[in-house]
């Protein structure tokens, strides 16, 4: 029988890609409109998500699902890290923070273009117990943006796990084969088998 939580995100690639990995094992309920956004205050990607998913399960009333997840880069010392949504200056402006991210990385040479993007999961219940996960997708940020796919930073993201192409190349099904979100997915599956 299928676990049935709230998701806290607003963002629909993000509820898809979850949904295409977990299948029937949990059915991932979207978060309610009329829940006010929560303010992101925390300097981790745990703190973010515990605010994200005790505010849905507050609301709800059920167990809740967050995540909070950013590409950290080498070069930068882990930015953009918690701040990847809004680097680029306002509130998730995917151009602009790419255009930031390469900005700052001008002359850095591809050896040192490192870094990973992370997704990290809190699960919630109205009784105070949670479960928290995480999976990560190490590779490279590239000089250019290439494809169309995707969102975010992944048509700068090539992952080392890969072929090559960047996220923003690959289908959604080649995408959740490698990337964080799916591991995190994977994790939380897992754990949520081991407790019951």
């Amino acid at each position: 029988m299928a676990l049935t939580v709230v998701s806290a995100t607003a963002n629909r690639h993000k509820l898809d890609e979850m949904r295409a990995v977990f299948g029937d094992a949990v059915e991932l309920i979207a978060r309610p409109t009329e829940l006010a956004e929560v303010i992101e205050d925390a300097d981790t990607f745990v703190g973010n998500a515990r605010l994200k998913a005790q505010a849905v399960c507050a609301h709800t009333g059920q167990a809740a699902l967050a995540d909070d997840s950013g590409l950290e880069v080498d070069a930068l010392d882990g930015d953009p890290g918690v701040q990847s949504a809004y680097y680029g200056g306002g509130d998730h402006n995917d151009a602009a923070n790419r255009e930031r991210l390469l900005s700052e990385l001008r002359g850095v040479d591809g050896p040192q273009r490192t870094g990973r993007f992370r997704t990290v999961f809190v699960l919630a219940w109205p009784d105070g117990a949670e479960i928290v996960v995480q999976g990560t997708c190490e590779g490279r940020i590239g000089n250019k943006e290439i494809g169309s796919n995707g969102f975010g930073y992944d048509p700068l993201f090539h992952p080392d796990d890969g072929d090559g192409r960047s996220f923003g190349e690959m289908s959604s099904d080649e995408k959740n084969a490698l990337s964080h979100r799916s591991q995190a997915c994977v994790a939380l599956l897992a754990a949520i088998a081991s407790r019951s």
